[in-house]
């Protein structure tokens, strides 16, 4: 995680210390809740002063406020503009009140962040928007969005990746190049249908990528019974069958069509057309059907190269298990590769 010392700087101006500023920005950023429990692991200190004193500045200056009760202790809102203007982060959604539910599992995303603060994370919406449609080349529709309406009828706003579940890149063994890694935080309080609903709206942007690696974070090893089948069922499965064959009936259909050989429109090859060039509307793919076409790769060679590049591709699945206001280091459960 790499903090702007600047944001720390101008936290540190509302009257905190150091470490105070920092425990907040991650806050800010991450969760919008917490617990002095968490603090405390953060700064490694116990009850006593440190802690109260950090709580009464909150409370006092306005910044935060205490909206329940949780783990045997305060539950803590952060919400002031003032203090997520110190990071431009003013408009992020954490500042909003939210149901006990989502409070829970901001919890024990933050146990997972606190943690694992040497990941390199994106933080933000724009982040991981630019991330996946600037570097990696990937359109927005694949990505996954929440249509919210305006007050008018025609004011209608998109928001993407709006779970904020923990999104970095790392490698899944030691030795290994870093793999994008997705995650899905696991409080207790979902119903096992969350989890599907959640995979099917990542799966279009699964399927644009070569590799990712995907952790379910839980609180209770029990939580992780049944995952990894469940996992492999609705994002493994539909990506193993061999494309070569689709991929040569899509270039034929699209040959045909750009050559306007269509006398007779014929439905079954223009749906299948419209289909296809949002499932492969890929740059490689592209490549590919510009050669094919250009007679300089024969479907024998076409074949080959498409089986080699799914070979290429990798998909892993881990578990990472938090306890209370203590993490445990991720373990493996299943590892899914050749997808």
């Amino acid at each position: 995680m790499n903090i702007p010392g600047v944001h720390i700087e101008r936290i540190r101006g509302l009257g905190y210390t150091e470490s105070e500023a920092r425990f907040l920005y991650i806050v800010a950023v991450f969760s919008g809740y917490f617990t002095l429990g968490q603090f405390r692991a953060f700064t490694s200190t116990g009850y006593g002063k440190r802690p109260t004193s950090f709580a009464e500045k909150l409370v006092g200056q306005g910044h935060a406020r205490i909206c329940g009760q949780a783990r045997g202790g305060s539950l803590f809102h952060l919400f002031s503009r003032t203090v997520y203007g110190q990071m431009e982060k003013d408009n992020l959604r954490n500042r909003k009140r939210h149901s006990l539910g989502f409070m829970r599992t901001r919890l024990v995303l933050l146990d997972f962040v606190l943690g694992n603060q040497d990941l390199a994370y994106f933080e933000t919406e724009q982040e991981k928007v630019n991330f996946f449609c600037q570097e990696l080349g990937i359109s927005k529709e694949y990505l996954p969005a929440t249509v919210y309406e305006g007050a008018a009828p025609d004011q209608k706003t998109i928001r993407y990746f709006v779970d904020k579940f923990p999104l970095f890149a790392a490698p899944p063994f030691p030795g290994l190049p870093p793999v994008v890694t997705f995650s899905y935080v696991d409080a207790g309080f979902e119903r096992p249908s969350h989890f599907a609903s959640h995979l099917a709206a990542y799966q279009p942007l699964f399927r644009q990528l070569n590799g990712l690696r995907f952790l379910y974070i839980a609180t209770q090893e029990a939580h992780f019974h049944g995952i990894a089948e469940r996992f492999q069922s609705i994002v493994r499965r539909p990506l193993e069958p061999d494309l070569s064959g689709e991929i040569l009936r899509y270039f034929r259909i699209r040959r045909k069509w750009d050559n306007h050989e269509y006398i007779i429109p014929v439905t079954e090859d223009l749906e299948f057309l419209k289909d296809a060039r949002e499932r492969f509307r890929t740059e490689n793919i592209e490549r590919l059907y510009k050669s094919w076409r250009a007679g300089e790769l024969a479907e024998s060679e076409l074949r080959a190269q498409i089986s080699q590049r799914k070979a290429e591709s990798a998909i892993f699945f881990d578990t990472y298990l938090v306890r209370g206001d203590r993490s445990v280091r991720p373990e493996m459960l299943a590892t899914v590769t050749g997808a």
